[in-house]
């Protein structure tokens, strides 16, 4: 409800407390077995027990650990976050590249629902987006490899090659120079993770569990490279400043003390209007 996804990224410093990036998004090294459904919710959510990563200052939780949390939240509904639409491909590569991050998350999402069908699905997305933005062949064996582990409903193993695709989608961006959209392809995941929190969260509020939406520092990163970008012309690209404008919004919301369920809602509304337009045809 993430091998480094955020660019430019030095080795990996010493682990600290996270704050989370939800569902996949952006750092996704080394994913652990999700946790059995069974266990009984936690009166309360230790963060300091995360395995995290630190990049650039900023904690990332692993991806399958938060879903572990999520679970014991409750055992949440998957099936009622998944889409029927996995969006349009409109040929704006700005677009592309987020539509990549919300549909890699998808993909996390149906593994957790356990639906092959889905996920077979996501597997040949991912290969169709990935050949619009020229690395296809960085991610040709991981999408047979997600639909044949599906197919086996072998989920620990899918989880895994979706881990790996981002990873090499994000390397192979950076091998062709496109730093800016490897970011994008993160900022992508985490807003469809986002959604997906929220929606879970707010269905079964708890303080404990809008808790995991206490992360500016990672907003701020965001927001930072999107300022940063060194395509210029990307960087003015209507769909990038609607980007930018969204993590701006956010960062009031998670920024004090206690989340309350109203900020869940409004947050859940915003990262859902904000899907809407990534995987509309026209951004």
């Amino acid at each position: 409800m993430m091998p480094a996804l955020l660019t430019g990224l030095r080795p990996f410093a010493k682990p600290k407390i996270p704050m989370l990036l939800r569902l996949l998004f952006p750092v996704l090294w080394g994913l652990a077995l999700a946790s059995s459904l069974a266990q009984p919710p936690p009166a309360a959510i230790d963060l300091s027990k995360f395995p995290a990563a630190a990049v650039d200052e900023v904690v990332v939780p692993v991806p399958s650990e938060i879903f572990n949390v999520l679970d014991k939240l409750g055992s949440p509904n998957w099936k009622a976050e998944m889409r029927g639409n996995l969006g349009k491909n409109s040929g704006n590569r700005a677009q592309v590249a987020l539509l990549l991050g919300t549909v890699i998350a998808d993909g996390f999402v149906a593994v957790e629902a356990e639906n092959s069908e889905s996920v077979k699905q996501i597997g040949q997305e991912v290969l169709n987006l990935a050949d619009a933005i020229n690395v296809r062949k960085a991610v040709i064996a991981r999408s047979k490899s997600i639909i044949d582990k599906a197919d086996a409903k072998n989920w620990p193993a899918v989880r895994e090659e979706l881990d790996g695709a981002l990873q090499d989608v994000r390397g192979a961006m950076v091998e062709l120079g496109d730093h800016d959209l490897a970011q994008l392809v993160s900022i992508g995941g985490w807003i469809r993770g986002t959604e997906v929190l929220t929606s879970i969260v707010g269905k079964n509020y708890s303080a404990s569990g809008a808790e995991l939406l206490n992360q500016p520092e990672l907003l701020n990163y965001f927001s930072r490279r999107i300022d940063e970008m060194r395509n210029s012309r990307l960087k003015k690209e209507e769909l990038v400043a609607r980007v930018r404008k969204l993590l701006r919004d956010i960062r009031p919301l998670i920024g004090k003390s206690g989340i309350s369920q109203a900020s869940v809602e409004k947050i859940n509304k915003m990262t859902n209007e904000i899907v809407v337009v990534i995987t509309s045809e026209e951004p």
